[in-house]
């Protein structure tokens, strides 16, 4: 019993790499998706071509590639990473091409006579965008935020094979000195499905908080 209580420590401690790694991806992740999605609608082309060729080329591209140049590749080049920095960065690059389309879809949805009292305001661009619409479209964005936070999460084990210590690589670990493979893989199975749950109600719950009061407004 005592050996197996090392053994959950190792995968709770891979635990605190994957919530790291969640965290700091979607972190990552939520900055590109704004910079790229809003950079599509921008009256600059090249703007539009630079945001257009970043979300194209990392949603057309496999994230295990991505994960490898960052860190295999990345230090010819003269830019070391760390196993963390590296899975990070191809996490938080590859979900935020996702997002940037979720932020395009959500703030073209709004409807015209929105921009139309932006105007009636005089409001310049970036006024109409922070006061007016982008309130309304991040309530419309988060649902799938959600969704492309948990993808993130169960991507995440992707960075075992660059050994960083996750809890896919630590249950690796377990099975290769125990010989079991149920016992740890069911935990980390466990893990993933509380993790995942831990987000779904935060979204849920902060989803709540920003419509308060809209459903009077509407009737």
């Amino acid at each position: 019993m005592g050996q197996w209580g090392g053994y959950l420590q190792l995968i709770l401690d891979g635990a605190l790499v994957t919530i790291k790694l969640t965290l700091m991806g979607s972190a990552l992740a939520l900055v590109m998706a704004f910079l790229a999605g809003l950079g599509r609608l921008s009256h600059f082309a090249a703007l539009r071509w630079l945001a257009t060729t970043y979300i194209e080329f990392f949603r057309g591209t496999s994230i295990f590639v991505q994960l490898f140049w960052a860190y295999f590749v990345l230090p010819l080049l003269g830019l070391s990473l760390t196993p963390l920095q590296a899975g990070v960065l191809a996490l938080g690059l590859n979900v935020g091409a996702y997002g940037a389309e979720v932020v395009r879809g959500a703030v073209k949805s709004i409807g015209k006579e929105q921009y139309e009292a932006c105007i009636a305001l005089n409001f310049n661009r970036w006024q109409s965008l922070r006061h007016i619409i982008l309130p309304q479209a991040v309530v419309l964005m988060l649902p799938t935020f959600g969704n492309n936070a948990i993808e993130l999460l169960k991507a995440s084990s992707v960075v075992s094979l660059i050994s960083l210590a996750d809890m896919t690589f630590q249950a690796q670990v377990v099975r290769a000195q125990t010989g079991s493979t149920l016992v740890p893989f069911l935990t980390i199975l466990i893990l993933y499905f509380a993790m995942a749950s831990v987000i779904s109600f935060a979204i849920r719950g902060l989803e709540r908080y920003m419509t308060r009061g809209l459903d009077g407004v509407r009737t």
